[in-house]
């Protein structure tokens, strides 16, 4: 009786197997070719949401989250989108910095993968007040632009994953304040709108290496002292502000940096707000003066696709001229202000929207400073 031979023909389709491993869960398909080594043309990876995510997962597990539209991993403590995929909604850490409490300032404030906000770091750069920040290259961030009362400013410090801020570096595009900035592209920054000498439209982008460009010809209603974040992983958007009235419109940014026409605003029209991603492809917009020059504390959610929200009832303070970022890879802070004096509280927000009652303010107390997310470890 003939010994059968163990190795399947060339080219047979092989046997769909169930791949289980401490790393990546699945099926795969494909063929072997005698003499040679199978080759898999489909690997699937198993799916969850993030409310079906695995209760128990093992170091570096992967898998693809389909409320997030992304693959992410288990780092051992926190949920982390795949660095090679969305980027800056991924960051573990944030950081606050510059601002003014009566003199331009540049300390800088970190905030751990925790929420948790650290006392003051000696400020690198000149010192200035209504900068925007935002992150980019995945992992680090960059403030710009601002005012020095009365001059304004250009110049931009970058700042390293380790949240290590740098030197000024010369300025490129027209200097304003009162802008905004968020991360768009998975790795890429936009600067958007603001005040010269009367408010404008234009924006800056910024390179996945930190390089400012030169200004780009203004869509929408040129206004300042609006708020921007990222969304959907790759897009983001400006909102709200004042053009010398108060406005609540929308402007979103593709994951190729080019700025949409205003979609006209929902909820409260407001300014000096503050915006930031949470839940790993959403964002929220929150707090500042209303028409009537009330300080509020409500918020507004962003859908996955851009869609703004109705308000929700304010949780924490009212105040405005503050700050905001992402940490935790799926949560945000707000953090700093004004009520009328300078303010250090922060509210932190889930990863479904949820703004938490004030947290005691560290740090020295300060408005109309910037804060962007860095750092894909904790």
């Amino acid at each position: 009786m003939p010994i059968q031979d163990p190795v399947p023909a060339a080219n047979t389709s092989l046997t769909t197997p169930t791949i289980s491993s401490p790393v990546l869960s699945g099926t795969a398909t494909g063929t072997y070719t005698l003499g040679g080594t199978p080759t898999f043309s489909t690997l699937a990876l198993t799916s969850w949401t993030t409310a079906t995510r695995p209760a128990s997962p093992t170091n570096y597990q992967v898998g693809f989250n389909t409320s997030l539209n992304a693959k992410e991993i288990w780092d051992g403590t926190y949920w982390r989108l795949d660095p090679t995929g969305p980027g800056q909604l991924n960051t573990q850490r944030a950081i606050f910095g510059y601002g003014h409490n009566g003199s331009n300032l540049s300390m800088t404030n970190q905030v751990s993968a925790a929420g948790v906000v650290a006392a003051d770091t000696t400020g690198v750069g000149t010192g200035r007040e209504a900068p925007a920040a935002a992150g980019y290259g995945t992992d680090k961030a960059i403030f710009g632009y601002g005012t020095t009362s009365p001059t304004r400013l250009s110049m931009t410090n970058l700042v390293t994953n380790q949240g290590v801020v740098g030197s000024d570096v010369t300025g490129v595009g027209t200097a304003r304040h009162s802008l905004a900035a968020a991360s768009y592209g998975t790795d890429k920054a936009i600067f958007g709108y603001g005040e010269v000498s009367s408010v404008v439209s234009m924006t800056n982008l910024v390179s996945n290496t930190g390089v400012v460009a030169t200004d780009v010809t203004g869509v929408g209603s040129a206004r300042a002292y609006l708020a921007a974040a990222g969304y959907g992983t790759d897009k983001a958007i400006f909102g709200y502000g004042s053009t010398g009235s108060i406005v609540s419109m929308t402007n979103l940014v593709t994951n190729q940096g080019v700025v949409g026409t205003d979609v006209t605003g929902v909820g409260t029209a407001r300014y000096v707000l503050a915006a930031a991603g949470y839940g790993g492809d959403k964002a929220i917009f929150g707090y500042g003066i209303n028409s009537s020059g009330t300080r509020v504390s409500l918020t507004n959610l962003v859908t996955n696709v851009g869609v703004v929200g109705s308000d929700v009832t304010g949780v924490g303070t009212a105040r405005n001229s503050l700050a905001a970022a992402g940490y935790g890879t799926d949560k945000a802070i707000f953090g700093y202000g004004s009520t009328g004096s300078f303010v250090s509280m922060t509210n932190l927000v889930s990863n479904t929207g949820v703004v938490a009652t004030d947290v005691t303010g560290v740090g020295t107390a300060r408005y109309y400073l910037a804060a962007a997310g860095f750092s894909l470890t904790a």
